[in-house]
């Protein structure tokens, strides 16, 4: 209970002291970080994997993710989101590297040149088959959310070698619709119950026990805790 509750507790103090994201989601600023370049001056291909603290209150558990790529001699980026509003799957629906509703995001992810190249069709493929895809399929919790559409696009690229935080809600939700299969970067195994619980062991993913959606872990690859609310405590992953 400790390592639930302590967690959180500072997360939620952090909110309220230190970052209050309570700003009107309608005027919150959603420009571009300034993290990516500008296409003219990155002609090859780039796969990207970004992450920001959701919006409000929520924010205090969890972030959004996104997948942005351009193919090689691209004139733009292209960024897909899975949302709770509007078409679920939205393409292009904010700056590529913008910020989520005033977050700043960060990468989680990169590949460039001809190892993005080879990654693109994978990942267009996999949006294409995503199955939660309707209007009304999106949960907040424990998922179908946009954390459980990135984790089953990255299962198809398993070469990106990323595991998505500890924060990103929703990952373990099974989109596959099997309770028990590999790890989004191939490197080890997962069982899930819906997403309320579950246990992951993989090389890149590390060893993670997620409760209704906390997600409690130890990464030896690149060491570090894992912690709700907080997401890693260790060397950056």
């Amino acid at each position: 209970m400790a390592l639930l509750v302590v967690p959180l507790g500072v997360s939620a103090a952090k909110y309220y002291w230190f970052g209050d994201r309570s700003v009107n989601w309608q005027s919150a600023d959603r420009s571009s970080a300034g993290l990516l370049p500008q296409p003219a001056a990155h002609p090859e291909a780039l796969v990207r994997v970004f992450a920001a603290r959701t919006v409000r209150w929520r924010g205090i558990f969890a972030v959004h993710t996104w997948l942005v790529f351009k193919e090689k001699g691209a004139s733009r980026y292209t960024r897909y989101d899975y949302t709770a509003w509007g078409e679920p799957i939205r393409v292009n629906g904010f700056a590529a590297d913008g910020r989520w509703f005033g977050d700043a995001p960060i990468a989680l992810a990169a590949a460039d040149g001809d190892a993005a190249a080879l990654m693109i069709p994978k990942i267009e493929a996999a949006i294409a088959s995503y199955s939660f895809r309707a209007y009304g399929d999106y949960r907040a919790w424990p998922g179908p959310n946009s954390n459980t559409f990135v984790a089953a696009v990255l299962s198809a690229v398993p070469e990106l070698q990323v595991a998505l935080p500890p924060t990103a809600i929703g990952k373990d939700f099974p989109w596959s619709g099997e309770a028990f299969g590999w790890t989004p970067s191939g490197t080890g195994v997962r069982a899930t119950l819906g997403g309320y619980l579950g246990l992951t062991v993989g090389w890149v993913e590390g060893l993670e026990v997620n409760l209704l959606g906390a997600v409690f872990g130890l990464d030896i690859r690149r060491p570090a805790i894992k912690l709700p609310g907080i997401g890693r405590l260790g060397v950056s992953a």
